[in-house]
């Protein structure tokens, strides 16, 4: 499944395209992946086989067989979709995993759309603000840090889960293993948290 692919450190794009197409992980190429992407992000927040029509230009048969192969190939995922739209519907909130809630009382609506949109909220906050929590805490460790150590690096941006600082060049291999350190170890989960850091003189040549 998703975890051990995650645990043996692979490509989970690159996986799911084995996966999605009944190809060999050798045999992905650029074009899969692109489409196994996709796959990943849209189905976890509730695309439907139009709207993955639509991304992957293939037709409405087509993007249901995918997410068909999908759900067979990786069933704990729909399971966890399920419990908390489930969770969601009886407690009209989720939360994160840092306990934060988010209420949500369009989920008994008796307008569809307006009750979907709830559904795929419920899914949405449970995984990208649990990433929110995460990233939070790490910056608060972060910080921390380089106060104590009264380093002259500044942590100056964050996108998404991304941090962006200004570093001293003397300072650079020390800030590299403490970023890392800390966004790797923020909270404890059951698949470990890689992350990739990049240097440059500018935000471009840092990518």
């Amino acid at each position: 499944g998703l975890k051990d692919a995650f645990k043996r450190g692979e490509d989970i794009h690159a996986s799911t395209a084995a996966a999605i197409f009944n190809i060999l992980l050798s045999e992905v190429h650029a074009d899969h992946r692109r489409k196994a992407k996709e796959v990943n992000f849209g189905i976890i927040y509730g695309i439907s086989q139009y709207g993955l029509a639509s991304r992957l230009g293939i037709t409405h048969e087509e993007a249901q067989e995918i997410i068909e192969s999908y759900f067979i190939r990786f069933p704990r995922v729909n399971d966890y979709m399920i419990r908390t739209i489930a969770f969601a519907r009886q407690h009209k909130y989720v939360t994160t995993i840092r306990n934060r809630r988010r209420y949500l009382p369009e989920i008994d609506s008796k307008n569809a759309a307006v009750r979907q949109n709830a559904e795929r909220m419920a899914i949405n906050t449970t995984i990208q603000g649990s990433a929110a929590d995460l990233i939070k805490l790490a910056m608060i460790n972060i910080q921390r840090k380089i106060s104590d150590e009264k380093l002259r690096t500044r942590m100056i941006l964050q996108v998404h889960d991304e941090l962006v600082f200004e570093v001293k060049s003397s300072e650079v291999d020390h800030i590299q293993k403490l970023v890392k350190g800390e966004m790797e170890n923020a909270i404890s989960l059951d698949v470990p948290i890689l992350v990739e850091i990049g240097t440059g003189k500018n935000w471009l040549e840092a990518h």
